[in-house]
């Protein structure tokens, strides 16, 4: 029973840690006259553009950086699914 406790502790330790970094992980994309600042945790940190753009331009830019802060993120929570083994242990018993 305290393995699995301790278990529990060391995957929640394991995803806060995760979450600061991807946090800290800035990305910036550019799309035509739009510029979007995001970090991996997909919070848009700065969004510019100019007054009279097409706000399918926008949207699309905005898109655009989402797929990149997921692509960051996929790559370190790769890392971390190497200790997820003690998620499938608590899983099953």
């Amino acid at each position: 029973m305290f393995d699995k406790i301790k278990q529990m502790y060391e995957l929640k330790r394991k995803a806060d840690q995760l979450k600061k970094e991807l946090e800290s992980e800035v990305i910036d994309v550019e799309a035509g006259e739009v510029k979007v600042r995001i970090n991996a945790a997909q919070k848009i940190l700065k969004l510019d553009y100019p007054a009279d753009i097409d706000p399918d331009k926008l949207k699309d830019a905005v898109n655009k950086s989402l797929d990149e802060a997921q692509k960051v993120a996929a790559k370190k929570m790769q890392g971390m699914m190497g200790g997820m083994g003690g998620l499938q242990d608590l899983l099953k018993g």
